[in-house]
């Protein structure tokens, strides 16, 4: 039974995340979650509200919300390299998955073959003992 031994610890677990990776896969997280959805709809409730309220004391932002705007954009400009970042780290966690996988399923396929020879040479034996 010369069968290769897996290693114990699945390689995504072996792997050490840098600090970027972490911040990645954190805002990413965040970034698609019902909790940053409900935040960012009430914070942009809030800027149109004030500056709907303060239109007669003079707002900050008047009705094209310009300045909304270019924060709404900037925001986009930032998440979406990083939501690609971690979309790209993912596809690694399931290649090394399906890798693992492979392995495993493998050395399990070997086992099973072994494990039917035997049972196979158990037969014989039994045959030949009967006879």
């Amino acid at each position: 039974m010369g069968t290769k031994k897996i290693n114990d610890k699945h390689p995504r677990f072996i792997q050490k995340l840098t600090l970027g990776q972490r911040a990645a896969d954190s805002i990413a997280k965040l970034g698609g979650s019902w909790t940053f959805i409900i935040t960012f709809f009430v914070f942009i409730l809030l800027w149109v509200a004030i500056n709907t309220i303060l239109i007669i004391k003079g707002n900050f932002d008047p009705y094209p919300f310009i300045l909304l705007n270019l924060v709404l954009s900037c925001l986009a400009a930032i998440q979406a390299p990083i939501i690609l970042m971690a979309q790209n780290r993912q596809a690694e966690r399931d290649r090394l998955d399906a890798k693992y996988d492979y392995a495993v399923n493998r050395k399990a396929e070997r086992e099973i073959q072994n494990i039917q020879w035997d049972l196979d040479e158990i037969k014989n034996l039994i045959k030949k003992t009967k006879k």
